[in-house]
C-alpha cells in the first residue's frame, strides 16, 4: 500500500508554522544528544521526512505540526503502518515513534502547538533467537574475517571479536576512540547503553590481541577506533549501520545468519553454558538491567519446552499396551 498517496491532501491543515520557528524546534530538540541518542533520532526524523516526501526535516515537521490534534494523530497512524509494513524491527519502529511523540512534545512546551500525539508503540515481539549464530557460527565469521589478511579484514577480526567476547552493543563500539583502548592494562572503556560515564571493560587475550593487530595496523593516532575504508568518506569514524552491513556480510559469506545483536545473543548464550547458567554472573557481563531478560536466554538455551514437547510426543508415539483381559481371558 502507498501510504504517502494518502497525504495528498490534508484533513486538517492549519496556520503554517514560520519556517525560522521550526528549525529552532529541531536544533533544540537534537542539541545537547550523546553522539549515538543524536545520531539514531537524526535518523529517525530523516526516515519520518522520506515518508513524507519532504526535502528537509523542519519541513516534515512543519506538515505534522501544522495539522489538527486528530489529522496528526492519523499522518502518525499511517506513518507506524508504513515502518510496519517494511518489516522493521520492532525496537526500531517503536524508537522512531517514541522520536516522533518527543518532537511533537517539545513543540508543545515551545507553543507551537497544544495537543500532543497518542499513537503507541507496536507490540515487542520476544526474543526470537536468544542463540545468534551459535559457537561455529561465531568461529565462521571470524574465519572469514581474518581471510582476507588485509587491514580491511584486520578491522573486521577486532570488530567481531569485541561484539563476541564483551558482548558488546554496536552503539557501544562504534563510540569507541583509540583513546578508549588501554592494552598495557588489558581494557577497553566503554559507554554503556543509557550511561554518559565510561565503564572499563577487560580484554581477553585473544580479543587484545585481534584490537592490538588493528590498532597496527590503523596507527595510534587519536580519533575514532573504528574507521570506515570507503572512498566517499574514508577515514571518518565507522557508523552503526555499516557495523550492521560488514557482519551481515561475513556471515553470508560464511554461510551462516550473523547481524551484530546475534553476535551478542551467541556471547551470552556461550556465557550461560559455560557458567553451567549462573545468571547473576552472566548479568555482570551483558549489563543487562534486568534480570528477566536474562532469564529468557537461559530457558531458550536449555529448551525447556522442546524437553517437554518431546516427552509429551513420545507418550503419543509409544505402542498402546492392549488391557490385561486380553491377555488374561476369564476362566469359568
Amino acid at each position: 500500500m502507498n501510504f504517502n498517496m494518502i497525504l495528498v491532501e490534508p484533513i486538517g491543515q492549519l496556520e503554517p508554522i514560520p519556517d525560522t520557528k521550526l528549525r529552532d524546534l529541531v536544533a533544540t530538540f537534537l542539541a545537547g544528544r550523546k553522539a549515538t541518542t543524536l545520531a539514531t533520532y537524526r535518523q529517525s526524523l530523516d526516515d519520518f521526512a522520506r515518508f513524507m516526501n519532504a526535502a528537509r526535516t523542519e519541513d516534515a515537521a512543519g506538515i505534522l505540526l501544522g495539522r489538527a490534534h486528530g489529522d496528526a494523530n492519523h499522518l502518525a497512524l499511517l506513518y507506524r503502518a508504513d515502518l510496519v509494513q517494511r518489516d522493521l524491527a520492532a525496537s526500531t519502529v517503536n524508537g522512531r515513534l517514541a522520536a516522533l511523540r518527543s518532537l511533537v512534545k517539545l513543540g508543545r512546551t515551545l507553543g507551537l502547538v497544544s495537543w500532543t500525539l497518542e499513537v503507541s508503540n507496536v507490540k515487542a515481539r520476544s526474543y526470537r533467537d536468544t542463540r545468534g549464530p551459535g559457537r561455529e557460527g561465531v568461529r565462521a565469521v571470524l574465519h572469514q574475517a581474518g581471510s582476507r589478511g588485509d587491514a580491511k579484514g584486520i578491522r573486521d577480526v577486532a570488530l567481531v571479536r569485541l561484539l563476541h567476547d564483551l558482548g558488546l552493543r554496536r552503539a557501544e563500539v562504534v563510540g569507541l576512540d583509540v583513546a578508549d583502548v588501554d592494552l598495557d592494562a588489558r581494557l577497553v572503556w566503554i559507554v554503556g547503553k543509557g550511561q554518559n560515564d565510561r565503564e572499563g571493560r577487560t580484554l581477553p587475550e585473544p580479543t587484545a590481541a585481534a584490537v592490538k593487530g588493528w590498532l597496527d595496523a590503523r596507527g595510534i593516532e587519536p580519533g575514532p577506533l573504528f574507521v570506515n575504508f570507503d572512498r566517499a568518506g574514508k577515514g571518518g569514524r565507522l557508523s552503526g549501520r555499516s557495523v550492521h552491513r560488514i557482519v551481515k556480510r561475513l556471515g553470508r559469506q560464511a554461510g551462516v545468519r550473523a547481524r551484530p545483536h546475534g553476535l551478542r545473543h551467541a556471547a551470552i548464550t556461550e556465557a550461560l553454558d559455560r557458567t553451567g547458567g549462573d545468571v547473576r554472573a552472566v548479568q555482570k557481563f551483558s549489563r543487562h538491567a534486568d534480570m528477566r531478560t536474562l532469564q529468557l536466554y537461559d530457558d531458550a538455551r536449555q529448551d525447556l519446552a522442546g524437553k517437554v514437547a518431546r516427552l509429551v510426543a513420545d507418550a503419543a508415539s509409544e505402542t498402546e499396551k492392549p488391557p490385561a483381559s486380553m491377555f488374561c481371558p476369564n476362566v469359568d
